[in-house]
């Protein structure tokens, strides 16, 4: 009998998640998803390397606006914590935490993709565009803007999802406690905040 009491009192606890450790359909397809768009950016950065060790190239802090860039990293960083505590309040089934935070992290979304679109037209007019860099090499710019460009459509779709899913949390979709719909969104918009901090240290830093 106190045998028994022994091993009950070293048990482990039992967690009262039935989500945690299990992975549903849709986390697969997402985590399948994004191992096949990190080749992409994989592609994209190796061919970005190889082009820059092998021509002349400029320096990129003498043209690229580092410090609003770095100012963007940071707002989107924000943004991936703030998804993360949307998603500890739809856990706790606090309605109003979920809320608010996911419209933080879709903020910090909109205002990433607001200073890309400042950043681009300003080097327009400083005469870097899309097949043309008058400061020297035309692949520099080319390349600058297809990587950085191809990423910001991929915030832009987090975005659009993030939206989504704000107006079936304002219905009420979320208020079981639920959250594998939001776990599997997490998972795209931390994968857009790494590859981001990939791109500016590759593009903008080195």
């Amino acid at each position: 009998m106190s045998a028994n009491a022994h091993h009950s009192d070293h048990a482990m606890p039992v967690r009262n998640d039935p989500q945690f450790g299990s992975a549903s359909i849709g986390k697969l397809a997402m985590w399948i998803f994004l191992v096949t768009d990190a080749m992409s950016f994989s592609g994209f950065l190796l061919a970005y390397a190889v082009l820059r060790s092998t021509m002349d190239w400029p320096v990129p802090a003498d043209h690229l606006g580092i410090n609003l860039s770095g100012f963007a990293t940071f707002i989107l960083i924000c943004s991936s914590v703030s998804m993360v505590l949307s998603i500890d309040g739809c856990k706790n089934k606090d309605r109003k935490a979920m809320l608010n935070w996911l419209l933080v992290t879709i903020s910090g979304g909109v205002i990433f993709l607001g200073i890309q679109v400042y950043e681009y037209t300003h080097l327009v007019h400083m005469g870097m565009t899309l097949s043309k860099f008058i400061h020297g090499n035309n692949l520099f710019s080319s390349t600058f803007y297809i990587i950085t460009g191809f990423h910001g459509l991929h915030v832009l779709t987090g975005v659009i999802y993030l939206i989504c899913e704000y107006r079936l949390a304002l219905k009420g979709n979320y208020d079981n406690g639920n959250y594998d719909r939001l776990e599997i969104l997490g998972l795209f918009w931390h994968f857009v905040d790494l590859v981001w901090i990939l791109v500016f240290t590759f593009i903008y830093l080195l």
